[in-house]
């Protein structure tokens, strides 16, 4: 390995002095200058004691002899300048270390928030393990610039790791939306895969993008005079509590209970139409400030409940949910709490 920890480094590209804080991989390092971590390739980088040696010798010689062209040395080309807009995204760095059979594996995901946008945002964000908050952080993030967020242990990705996120722009526009959330959970077999994919093509780093564009601000007015001329009904917003249907405290996602057409239909549309009852009673359960739900899925192969517990953990109403034995539903019930 080229560097060590604490090595004294040079960017090439803007002649800037540091150290190197961490290695990442075999091709990338963490960097510090002045205060501001931020990883760089190795080919980006390189000792500064050839730069140190050369300013101390560029002084004025009145007896220098002449020095001819091909005696200049060639500056390195520089990469293209032009930043071109392509979104916001979030990033992960593997830092590989060797295990007891000096076999290569990932010890920990290095998380960054990569901002390839001409605006500076603000941001919250919140990383959770199975719906359990674990670290949160409120910062702003330059245009085209990295920001390093945490790492997390790469055992954890087993505990189905969200992240949440809410931008707003740091330079207010009236015409764009005040705020804008946007959230990734993260499977472990499809991180095993880009891990694999990843070390194959020899990259660095894997991504997800979080938006494009940021988002316009919604038309704050609707006219509602021609939807009640066709015959819509139109209710006040304040009142909207009283058109909804009744809460329940107990469904059941059983499919001979939300149909009776079932035997013509197939797996996926079974499970389909039980997920959209479920959405359906958590949405009515959240808009009635219910505290509790009780989810009847039955035991089965399991996957009615698995799909259950993974569309729950999506919702950010849902303060916990428990499924364990209940002497009416035996194992076929998770129990759900709301905010």
């Amino acid at each position: 390995m080229k560097y060590q920890i604490g090595d004294d480094i040079l960017v090439l590209l803007s002649n800037e002095e540091g150290k190197v804080i961490e290695i990442i991989n075999d091709k990338m390092v963490l960097i510090e200058i002045r205060g501001v971590k931020f990883p760089a390739y190795m080919d980006q980088i390189d000792f500064p004691y050839f730069k140190r040696f050369t300013e101390k010798k560029l002084v004025p010689n009145k007896i220098a002899s002449k020095i001819y062209i091909d005696q200049i040395p060639k500056e390195k080309p520089q990469p293209n300048q032009i930043k071109v807009a392509a979104g916001v995204w979030l990033s992960f760095i593997p830092k590989f270390t060797l295990d007891d059979f000096n076999d290569e594996v990932v010890e920990k995901l290095k998380i960054y928030l990569v901002n390839k946008t001409d605006c500076a945002y603000q941001f919250k964000y919140l990383q959770s393990f199975n719906g359990v908050d674990h670290f949160q952080i409120i910062n702003e993030i330059p245009a085209f610039q990295d920001f390093y967020i945490h790492d997390i242990d790469f055992a954890a990705v087993n505990d189905t790791p969200s992240f949440s996120i809410e931008f707003s722009l740091s330079k207010k526009d009236k015409n764009k939306a005040d705020h804008f959330e946007t959230a990734l959970k993260l499977k472990p077999k499809q991180v095993f895969q880009k891990i694999e994919a990843l070390k194959e093509n020899n990259e660095p780093s894997f991504s997800y993008p979080l938006f494009e564009k940021y988002p316009d601000k919604a038309a704050e007015f609707f006219p509602l005079d021609s939807l009640k001329a066709r015959g819509y009904k139109v209710y006040d917003a304040g009142k909207a509590r009283e058109y909804l249907p009744p809460a329940r405290s107990v469904i059941d996602l059983h499919i001979e209970k939300l149909t009776s057409n079932f035997s013509s239909m197939s797996n996926f549309e079974m499970l389909t139409l039980q997920l959209n009852e479920l959405e359906k009673w958590v949405d009515i359960a959240v808009a009635h400030k219910q505290p509790e739900l009780i989810v009847i899925h039955g035991v089965g192969s399991g996957k009615l409940r698995e799909e259950t517990h993974e569309y729950l953990k999506t919702r950010r109403e849902v303060k916990q949910f428990f499924n364990q034995y209940d002497a009416r539903f035996g194992y076929g019930a998770t129990q759900v709490f709301f905010q």
